[in-house]
């Protein structure tokens, strides 16, 4: 998941222009959008439950090679299936019971044909066998792709993040965020004096020709397969252990041998207390059997589910910046928790088309809010998600197309924080709150999800009507304004908002130091206020994130 800057997120959001509306600004896709993003029967007719992938890595000619074997269950009858591989690498063959299998290619689509049809229910597997050299990252983790870069000393520090551009830049896969793989053996095969980390558990580590060796690391759980990492360098390694909701967690720490002494203390400040304040407020860690590892990265950080990668120079806050401007941000690193956030919403929780991706981004936002609140207290963790809004631009929705491989907004970092936060306060019980995420988590377990499934969820079981209030903030650019005139010891208000009959309650000063419910709606209400209370000095509560404006 890609870490942004939230001064970096505003510059971002002014090449998107002003005209967007409903669903932002007109924008042409390809058919090459519509083969990555879009659920044909091709891609529908097959359920992915195992891969191998068996690659060796070629530091020096920046180069892959080996094969991926799909297992999977058949959804339907069929004949021709398709998996994705970048058109820059090449397939030598797709290998189906002993022989090769007839295919084409189209962008990055691979549509393999079968002798004879596969029929519904039937389990089965087939193994593409590739090389080539995999698209060079030019701004990781943004910019997608392989990174190659040294250590202080000289030695290969390599590593791959391909969230949204995709898997399929370095491994042939069924590249959709809607079908997790069940089960993943990963076996990297690199120079035999470096060290790989990969997701999972190490089973095993083989002597291979050439003076290379083998890594083997097995992923128990379901995996997105964006989140399929390795790491290459000269490594330390170091254990140890989290008294967790569901027993003993593993915790596994890789520093560059070079860095170890610093990232011992830094690291240690920060992960049991992140894993204590996130299974209080989500549920258990969702990868107990996978283990929790951190792993120095050549890259600033990505939510690689159970290797989480790790660039921050072993600073706080955001490279040694509050992305709140509280300093509330400086007390904690801001990759180690935003990144290991993901572990619950993005890896746990996973939408099916990357157009949601709000729900990742916004609920791991608010984590970093979370874990403000639950070491520094709660005024600390609303005065944090507050000054996150420094950073959103609305200028463009933060649910993007669907179909066709694209985001929305980067708003939905600090945009979608600051829903939930408003959430929060309409719910106004955070023991509900906190049992509603924790529902997600546990309802959704393992799962991947529309943004619909979410919203219903937190609406049924909070009791109230959010339909409008999802629809305002995550469809529209504006955030709903109370506009207001007071007279006579009588306040008028309405909400000014895109979405028609938008009736969201919110707090005000009707009276001095005092925050009340009141309940506007597209039409002109009336209450009365105290005499202290003037068209000047009128307020709304700030948790929530409105806007109020003086009618003319």
């Amino acid at each position: 998941m890609k870490k942004l800057s939230f001064a970096i997120l505003a510059l971002c959001l002014l090449s998107y222009g002003t005209k967007a509306q409903l669903l932002g600004p007109e924008k042409s896709h390809s058919r090459a959008d519509s083969l990555r993003g879009m659920l044909t029967p091709l891609r529908t007719c097959y359920d992915i439950n195992y891969y191998h992938l068996d690659v060796k890595i070629d530091i020096d000619n920046k180069s892959v090679s080996g094969s991926n074997e799909f297992a999977f269950t058949a959804t339907q009858d069929f004949t021709k299936l398709q998996f994705d591989l970048f058109e820059n690498l090449k397939i030598e063959k797709v290998v189906y019971k002993g022989a090769e299998l007839p295919f084409t290619r189209e962008f990055g689509a691979v549509f393999v044909t079968f002798p004879k049809i596969i029929k519904k229910g039937s389990k089965d597997r087939f193994t593409v066998f590739y090389n080539g050299n995999p698209k060079v990252a030019r701004n990781p983790p943004w910019d997608g792709g392989f990174i190659f870069k040294k250590d202080k000393a000289g030695n290969p520090f390599v590593s791959v993040a391909c969230q949204g551009l995709g898997a399929s830049v370095w491994w042939p896969t069924k590249d959709h965020q809607s079908d997790e793989v069940d089960s993943m053996l990963i076996s990297i095969s690199i120079p035999k004096d470096l060290d790989e980390v990969s997701n999972g558990r190490l089973r095993s580590i083989v002597n291979k020709p050439n003076g290379y060796r083998q890594h083997n690391w097995f992923v128990a759980n379901p995996i997105n397969n964006y989140n399929v990492t390795f790491y290459i360098g000269k490594y330390a390694h170091w254990t140890d252990s989290y008294n967790g909701e569901n027993g003993p967690l593993s915790i596994d720490y890789w520093a560059l041998r070079e860095d170890s002494a610093k990232a011992r203390p830094h690291w240690d400040a920060d992960v049991k207390p992140m894993l204590k304040s996130f299974e209080y407020w989500f549920g258990p860690y969702p990868w107990y059997k996978d283990g929790y590892k951190l792993v120095q990265a050549p890259h600033l950080g990505m939510e690689h589910q159970s290797a989480v990668a790790y660039g921050n120079e072993f600073k706080k806050g955001y490279l040694g910046r509050d992305m709140s401007k509280t300093g509330h941000g400086l007390k904690w690193d801001f990759i180690t928790v935003h990144e290991s956030g993901h572990e619950w919403f993005a890896n746990n929780v996973t939408t099916k088309d990357i157009a949601d991706m709000w729900v990742h981004e916004g609920f791991t936002t608010y984590s970093e809010a979370l874990f403000t609140e639950s070491t520094q207290g709660k005024k600390a963790g609303e005065e944090y998600v507050i000054g996150l809004r420094k950073g959103i631009g609305n200028q463009t929705p933060i649910i993007g197309p669907y179909n066709v491989n694209e985001e929305g907004s980067p708003d939905m970092y600090p945009k979608g924080a600051n829903l939930i936060h408003t959430i929060r306060q309409l719910i106004n019980n955070d023991e509900k709150f906190r049992a509603i995420l924790r529902g997600i988590n546990k309802t959704f377990y393992h799962k991947t999800v529309t943004t619909a499934e979410i919203e219903n969820y937190i609406a049924k079981q909070s009791g109230l009507k959010l339909n409008k209030i999802f629809d305002q903030y995550l469809r529209y650019i504006k955030i709903p304004v109370l506009e207001y005139k007071i007279a006579n010891g009588t306040l008028s208000y309405r909400w000014v908002t895109d979405v028609t009959g938008f009736d969201m309650p919110v707090k005000v000063t009707l009276k001095a130091n005092a925050y009340s419910l009141i309940k506007p709606s597209n039409d002109w209400k009336t209450i009365k206020v105290d005499a202290s209370i003037n068209v000047d000095n009128f307020k709304a509560d700030p948790n929530f994130y409105i806007n109020i404006k003086k009618a003319e």
